[in-house]
């Protein structure tokens, strides 16, 4: 538990209504235990989206599509995601969801190893959704701050672990113990990176922004 629950519970419950496709995508997926955003996480995405008024997204982290709809919804019309998925089984239910919106020209899903596909974009991008291998978030960073614009936004999604990164390496378990180290010097660098200003918003599973300077 990273916020209270009472708190957490209270939030959730004065958030409106989601559209009913992205109401059941988020809902489906959640008890299919695809690891989607939170609901609360869900309303900060869209928040962030709307106030950067983006015309380039790129999106680490596909999943089913709900978190890149929730862009969608709020973002300018000329606005376009570009999102990246590895995981094969979760690819076609996303392409499916993008139609299902009537949002495949304004989304381009890349299928595949996001250090590989990285190198293959030019940017800039305005806006950064981070949201795949918790592992590999100091790996792609280089690459993802050469993407960004200057003024530009990178959120980073699950960057507490449960509240876990508080914990000594030896108090996590020996499976999350790589992750956790990664996650610790990834948050080391947003927050002393000269080439960046960063946030840390303890809300759902921790969340970080980072703006370009």
């Amino acid at each position: 538990m990273i916020v209270n629950d009472r708190i957490t519970d209270y939030i959730r419950s004065l958030e409106p209504e989601e559209s009913p496709l992205i109401h059941e995508i988020g809902k489906k997926a959640r008890q299919n235990g695809v690891p989607v955003i939170r609901e609360e996480t869900a309303a900060f995405l869209k928040t962030m989206t709307a106030a950067m008024n983006p015309k380039a997204i790129l999106e680490v982290g596909t999943a089913v599509g709900y978190s890149t709809l929730l862009m969608a919804e709020v973002m300018a019309f000329d606005c376009h995601i570009t999102t990246i998925e590895k995981y094969e089984k979760r690819i076609p239910e996303a392409r499916s969801n993008f139609e299902k919106a009537g949002e495949t020209k304004r989304i381009t899903l890349l299928e595949g190893d996001a250090e590989e596909l990285l190198k293959g974009l030019t940017g800039p991008f305005d806006l950064v959704f981070m949201d795949a291998a918790k592992g590999q978030y100091l790996a792609w960073l280089p690459r993802i701050l050469e993407l960004m614009r200057t003024g530009g936004m990178l959120i980073s999604d699950n960057v507490l672990q449960e509240g876990d990164i508080v914990e000594s390496r030896y108090a996590v378990e020996r499976r999350n113990r790589t992750i956790h180290g990664r996650m610790r010097e990834y948050l080391y660098e947003l927050k002393h990176s000269p080439l960046l200003t960063t946030t840390i918003v303890p809300i759902g599973d921790g969340i970080t922004v980072s703006i370009k300077k």
